[in-house]
């Protein structure tokens, strides 16, 4: 049997009620890192910094910014004490931007905020619950 001419395609359905519900929890997610004093592009910068570090031009590129956009961001960060410029080992020229030890430990703070399921999905029933696990593992990507 053939869907009605008007059906909305099954994934383009499944992706809008997905999104309209992580659009809608997006305040769960913003108070988080508002007890962090951070916005959501700075959790965003944070979240790309490593112990190793980068580039600003790399995180430029990374982020969809211009470099002074990138050292903007990074200057904030570096002020709250999530961040810092060290010397790259292989060209002293160059300046990494890593994450410090407050900035991975506040990672790890609104990692486990974000992974606090919202009071919607919490009340579905274990059955529901089992179904979106099941259904959300197969989209999983390796490394993920």
């Amino acid at each position: 049997m053939t869907p009605p001419r008007n059906a909305p395609d099954p994934a383009q359905e499944a992706w809008r009620l997905m999104f309209n519900f992580l659009m809608r929890s997006a305040p769960q997610r913003l108070a988080a890192q508002q007890r962090h004093g951070l916005t959501p592009n700075d959790s965003r910068a944070l979240f790309s910094l490593d112990k190793d570090g980068k580039p600003i031009g790399a995180l430029a590129r990374d982020w969809g910014c211009d470099p002074s956009t990138a050292t903007w961001l990074v200057d904030r960060l570096e002020r709250s004490g999530l961040a810092d410029r060290i010397p790259s080992p292989g060209d002293r020229r160059v300046k990494l931007v890593r994450a410090t030890e407050k900035g991975t430990a506040t990672k790890n703070e609104l990692l486990a905020a974000y992974h606090e399921p919202p009071a919607e999905l919490a009340s579905l029933s274990a059955g529901d619950l089992d179904a979106l696990v099941r259904i959300f593992g197969k989209l999983r990507t390796e490394g993920a």
